[in-house]
């Protein structure tokens, strides 16, 4: 039995699953949890992160407005399921002027690391895309640090705590356009502004053995911590002959060296099935950024992108997650 390392969480969102689920991670019965218009000029919201904050929730949030301009907008819930969020992007401040120009900037995570919460971003630099890097202690003020890598890379993901004194990031490589390939890696810095020691973690799984990650992965929600290892949930990639289609796994990572897999799950725990999953901006996408843990009951909540279009909330334990993975040959 795993456990989860962290704080108790006992205002979770969760629901228990019906009796006749099959898959490891169960959807919430009232998604999408944030409409595609929820802000006054969004076309889309999704592709999002949450974090504990005070009594409630925060987060930062994907919307592409109306014009199809990508940016971060900050956001408050009570209960991680209503949320409010500000019609105004996050105004980041404090950054060189040269990083600080803005292109594009999408698909968040957000990670409390010692007395902070670290938000990372897909951020346009000159055109290219590369990780961003910022900060902030109330949600209302960010202030952005030097990006973390050359382009071309997504899928910046931050581990909650310093390992051997050093802080690690995942990401994936990529080009300039919708990437027809990608592995991950993760990297070192003892700063946060300089990364280097960059090691392979792992990457597709060609063939029909697991086809669902064939293509391209990339790192999702940030790592949990477990008695086992970092629970990691990632997504994964296939080119159909109707184009991409994504879907989510799990993998356990070592904790000292966590470029070392233990294990990974051969088959997919939630893939696009429900309407608002499969139809919309991009289609058949399930695309996971953030999960809640509750280290007292194991309970695991995981906020995902839905068709590139809307935000559902999805439901696993650690138990469920790890029992999911087959050990790496």
């Amino acid at each position: 039995m795993a456990k989860l390392i962290g704080r108790h969480l006992p205002n979770i969102p969760w629901q228990e699953p019906e009796g006749t689920e099959k898959l490891p991670v169960w959807r919430y019965k009232g998604n999408p949890i944030i409409d595609r218009f929820a802000t006054k000029n969004s076309n889309s919201i999704f592709n999002s992160a949450v974090v504990p904050y005070e009594d409630g929730f925060a987060g930062v949030f994907r919307c592409d407005s109306r014009s199809i301009s990508m940016d971060l907008f900050a956001g408050f819930s009570r209960d991680g399921i209503q949320w409010d969020i500000s019609d105004e992007p996050i105004a980041l401040q404090g950054a060189c002027p040269e990083v600080a120009k803005r292109d594009f900037r999408y698909d968040p995570r957000v990670c409390f690391i010692d007395d902070r919460y670290y938000v990372t971003w897909c951020n346009g630099y000159s055109g290219y895309p590369t990780i961003g890097l910022a900060y902030t202690f109330d949600f209302k003020t960010f202030y952005q640090r030097e990006n973390a890598f050359l382009p071309f890379n997504r899928n910046g993901v931050l581990f909650p705590r310093r390992i051997r004194e050093k802080y690690y990031m995942l990401s994936r490589p990529s080009d300039n356009g919708h990437t027809p390939f990608g592995d991950i890696f993760v990297s070192e810095s003892p700063d946060l502004t300089y990364w280097g020691r960059h090691r392979l973690v792992m990457g597709v799984i060609k063939g029909d053995e697991s086809a669902w990650q064939s293509t391209k992965i990339g790192a999702g929600c940030v790592p949990i911590e477990t008695d086992e290892g970092w629970l990691l949930i990632y997504h994964g990639v296939i080119n159909t002959c109707n184009g991409f289609v994504y879907r989510m796994g799990c993998a356990l990572l070592d904790l000292e060296e966590p470029w070392k897999v233990k294990k990974r799950t051969k088959n997919y725990i939630l893939g696009p099935h429900e309407l608002y999953e499969c139809v919309g901006g991009v289609p058949n996408v399930v695309f996971p950024c953030a999960a809640l843990t509750d280290a007292a009951t194991g309970r695991i909540a995981i906020y995902y992108g839905c068709a590139d279009t809307v935000t559902g909330l999805a439901f696993t334990t650690v138990d469920r997650s790890t029992d999911a993975m087959d050990e790496v040959r």
